[in-house]
């Protein structure tokens, strides 16, 4: 929009500056500042009143940021020309009363938020006067009675060269630096001074520094662009890559405007309309988060995402609420400025003022240096370690170019000439379905996604080139697509291949410390291209109506006969698809001892080469939803689950080996306490039920029985003991004490007290009346000695509300909402409770699921001890906003509950628990 369209309908500097020249004629230089104040908040309010209808009629981002930039001009130089004309006029001004007020930062930049700070700069000829300075305190008075943030410096040309020349930052600053009012030769003489004594010769110097700045904020917000919470300015994609890009434009090119960089030829016209395209969308969802928030916020955290998607009028489509389509589009845009950034940064390395990287994150290997060298690649050259086009015409004759193009970069480990990449994108259209059935298109897409070396990162090129998606239809339905939870921290696409990255990783062995068991089998698995593609193709089908796990295999289905694989291995990785998540809701969800989920399991799986591809995909799916999502216990229970079930699959552990198997457990741990007399031994023997020998490590029982060894030397009845570990990253808090229903409950009390998370819960009855409880809680604390020290408070909280010493309702409800807490707000979870008699042949299962929230397992606990149900052992997952709590329960006569009405009623008040009140039970 042209200035005076953008100037439409605002006052004038005139006309304000005549209203408080009333207001001080009539009311005195006593008592007018008052009323100028009320008046001058007054015309902002309203004005930004009306910028925020503009901006919901038209949606245009960059309008209103100039209009806020605009308005906040006209008040500054109102101010200045109050100041300099009736507070401190001076009739015949010396060399030293000379004063420039520049708009510096992003209000430089001519662009404003609504809860931007104002920078300004107070520019001197050569020292400060007291007129000056009571000037510049007039005008700052008045902006931060105005409630403006402002930053401001005061500073001589010569000071600020100087600066310059010291501070990027500053630097930067300077070369954003507008004249708004006062006298403008100094500013032109700063200008002209910085261009000559520090922009001059000094681009190669300036343009690697920014971008290793930017590089550095990469990587402090997560590096990848596809985060579910982005930030709109500082993150990868954001405003502020495209202001790196035109800062990078200014310096280097020498040009005053964005539209100049098309004549410097860093960019095509239709390139330079996608930029300025990105920039108004971004500043329209920036602008839309001030005015919602009423603050400064830069981040689409959840909270706000659902009324942003309806500020900007998105729609709900099937399998897509209306802020996921919302968020997708985000994405594309952030994609966008990918794009523009890697054409702005190829353009620099042909011109030698950046250096360019090399695919691939590990290794450097050969490269051929010319077009001979690639064998059967004629239409290809290698320019500077970069692959290109011998011409344009290499994809219209033969369109598998567009495939052969990755695979070649892949195998010699190169970059992208950019030339090779624009003709990539404008021939998308060539991807048809006649070269989606080529045998050798499609043998050379498997080449790419099963390399060795890094098929992440080439696999992302094609993404990001758009023939990803063209290529693979169904890839192209989940492009930065969101899913609008707590859980999943990227985009569907992005989860995707980084789950491939991490398959490689495995691979290569360079995950052997953190997946020792996926590091061993992987190698042992008859076809890795099974592996590939299913971890690939895992999640294709979000996004749509039906459960994308059946709808994911059906794609599979054509997918893998497109690739080539024969009928089995087709149905081997429409199976994985389907069947992506099981492994992890029954290591994470289900008794682990016992044996009818391990049998249930096994016959779901069926044979040892799906169990172990099926570990692998499971283990590369968790670590690639985001960063503290994996952790060891997550690897543990998994590992534990695997172990199980191999001799299922091999034809043992039957339930017939039940009394061999407890004698067995007895010897081993007879064994481990050879200095234990045989009578202390028997007497501790006697205390467990079978259930302990069936379902209790080695190494547990040990620690377990030199636990109750000193007790009963201390001949105390209730006891904690702790022990950390570093590389589950769970912390173990075992309780001895008098058993009673309502045991586990006071237990998850005292933990949601503490703030600790439990994850996992092992409950035993001793044949003398105590229990002997594990609980398994999130480690909070990096350092051994400070997270035991931490979960013996857990413990001391615990001991104090076994003994009625702490009022654990009012203690949960006491503590502060976590961000987490707050962030839940966003979401509605509908809760659910299943009770299911066939999960176990020995108990109930109960399983939970709703929102969660503090307290919530204490108040599920305290339903089932109410309801005289005995808690065998507890199991409790969180997958970001949701919780999934798993009991396994017997009457008081250790029977399942088979009574429907009694069934009834354990659902019933377990959904009445999700209220979060304490209520009497419901009939």
């Amino acid at each position: 929009m042209t200035p005076k369209k953008i100037a439409e309908g605002l006052p004038t500097v005139d006309g304000l500056l005549g209203e408080l020249k009333g207001l001080y004629d009539t009311r005195g230089k006593a008592s007018y500042r008052p009323e100028a104040l009320s008046l001058l908040k007054r015309v902002k309010a309203e004005e930004r009143r009306l910028a925020e209808e503009r901006l919901l009629a038209d949606g245009r981002g960059l309008d209103c940021a100039e209009r806020l930039s605009h308005l906040q001009d006209v008040i500054v130089q109102a101010l200045f020309r109050f100041a300099v004309e009736v507070l401190q006029p001076v009739d015949n001004p010396s060399s030293g009363e000379r004063l420039c007020v520049a708009a510096v930062g992003g209000y430089g930049r001519g662009t404003m938020a609504p809860a931007s700070d104002v920078d300004l700069l107070f520019l001197m000829p050569y020292k400060k006067t007291a007129w000056g300075e009571s000037v510049v305190e007039h005008l700052l008075y008045f902006l931060w009675d105005m409630e403006t943030k402002v930053g401001h410096a005061v500073r001589t040309t010569d000071d600020c060269l100087r600066l310059a020349r010291e501070d990027l930052t500053i630097r930067t600053a300077i070369l954003d630096a507008r004249f708004i009012c006062g006298e403008e030769k100094l500013f032109a003489e700063l200008e002209r001074r910085f261009d000559q004594e520090v922009v001059k010769g000094t681009g190669p110097e300036f343009i690697e520094a920014k971008l290793a700045e930017r590089d550095t904020r990469h990587l402090r917000g997560g590096e990848s662009r596809y985060v579910v919470e982005p930030n709109v300015k500082e993150g990868k994609g954001g405003l502020r890559d495209l202001q790196t890009l035109f800062w990078i434009g200014k310096y280097f090119y020498r040009v005053k405007t964005g539209a100049e960089l098309v004549k410097a030829g860093v960019f095509e016209r239709d390139e330079y309309r996608l930029f300025r395209k990105c920039e108004d969308f971004l500043w329209a969802v920036r602008c839309h988060l001030h005015f919602m928030t009423g603050r400064l916020e830069d981040r689409l955290s959840f909270d706000v995402q659902r009324e942003m998607a309806q500020r900007l009028s998105y729609m709900p489509h099937p399998g897509q609420r209306d802020v996921e389509r919302f968020m997708k589009h985000y994405f594309l845009v952030a994609k966008d400025v990918g794009d523009l950034t890697r054409i702005f940064c190829a353009a620099l390395e042909v011109q030698h003022v950046k250096k360019a990287h090399p695919l691939s994150r590990f290794m450097e290997r050969l490269r051929p240096r010319k077009q001979g060298d690639i064998a059967g690649a004629d239409d290809f050259v290698v320019e500077a370690s970069r692959i290109n086009v011998v011409d344009e015409g290499a994809f219209e004759r033969d369109p598998v170019n567009l495939i052969r193009m990755f695979h070649i970069a892949d195998r010699y480990n190169l970059s992208f000439h950019p030339d090779a990449l624009k003709l990539t994108r404008r021939s998308l259209s060539l991807i048809d379905q006649r070269l989606r059935e080529d045998p050798e298109a499609n043998r050379l897409f498997m080449r790419i996604l099963t390399s060795k070396n890094d098929p992440e990162i080439v696999l992302r090129r094609m993404n990001e080139a758009g023939v990803l998606g063209r290529f693979i239809r169904d890839f192209g339905r989940i492009v930065s697509l969101v899913q609008f939870n707590m859980y999943h921290h990227y985009t569907v696409d992005e989860h995707l291949l980084r789950s491939i990255g991490i398959l490689a990783d495995i691979e290569q062995g360079r995950c052997a410390d953190n997946h020792p068991l996926a590091n061993e089998i992987v190698h042992t698995i008859s076809n890795r291209e099974v592996l590939y593609l299913a971890l690939f193709l895992h999640d294709i089908a979000k996004g749509r109506p039906e459960d994308h796990s059946i709808a994911g295999a059906k794609a599979a289905r054509r997918v893998a006969r497109r690739l080539g694989f024969s009928a089995a291995d087709v149905e081997t990785v429409a199976w994985l698809v389907e069947h992506h998540l099981d492994m992890s809701m029954v290591a994470q969800s289900r008794d682990l001892a016992d044996r009818k989920t391990i049998g249930d399991f096994a016959a779901t799986v069926q044979s040892l080469e799906r169990l172990k591809l099926l570990l692998i995909l499971t283990v590369c799916d968790i670590r690639a939803v985001g960063p503290g999502v994996w952790n060891g216990w997550k690897g543990q229970l998994l590992r534990t689950l695997y172990h199980e079930t191999e001799p299922v699959l091999a034809g043992g552990h039957s339930q017939s080996h039940r009394p061999l198997r407890i004698a067995h457990a007895r010897e081993l741990l007879r064994a481990e306490l050879s200095d234990w007399d045989d009578e202390t031994f028997a007497r501790l023997a006697e205390r467990h039920y079978e259930a302990y020998w069936l379902r209790t490590d080695l190494d547990r029982q040990v620690e377990h029985a030199r636990f109750l060894q000193e007790v009963h030397e201390k001949g105390v009845r209730l006891a904690t003991k702790v022990k950390t570990d570093s590389f589950t990253d769970i912390t173990e808090i075992t309780v001895f004490a008098p058993d009673h229903p309502r045991l586990l409950s006071i237990l998850a009390g005292a933990c949601a007290a503490s703030d600790a998370n439990i994850v996992d819960a092992q409950i035993f009855t001793t044949s003398d009346g105590y229990a002997l409880d594990t609980i398994f809680v999130s480690r909070e604390l990096p350092e051994p000695e400070d997270e035991r020290r931490r979960a013996e408070r857990i413990g001391k909280t615990i001991e104090k509300a076994l003994t009625g010493e702490a009022m654990l309702r009012d203690m949960v409800k006491r503590r502060p909402p976590s961000p987490k807490q707050r962030r839940m707000r966003a979401f509605s979870v509908e809760p659910d409770v299943h009770v299911n008699n066939s999960w176990s042949d020995r108990f109930t299962v109960i399983e939970v699921s709703g929102l969660d929230r503090p307290g919530l397992l204490f108040d599920l606990t305290d339903v089932l001890a109410r309801l005289n149900l005995n808690i065998a052992s507890a199991h409790i997952a969180t997958f970001g906003e949701r919780a999934v709590d798993v009991f396994y329960v017997t009457d008081l006569m250790n029977h399942k509950i088979v009574n429907q009405s009694r069934q009834n009623a354990i659902k019933r008040n377990l959904l009445a628990a999700f209220g979060g009140k304490e209520a009497g039970l419901a009939a």
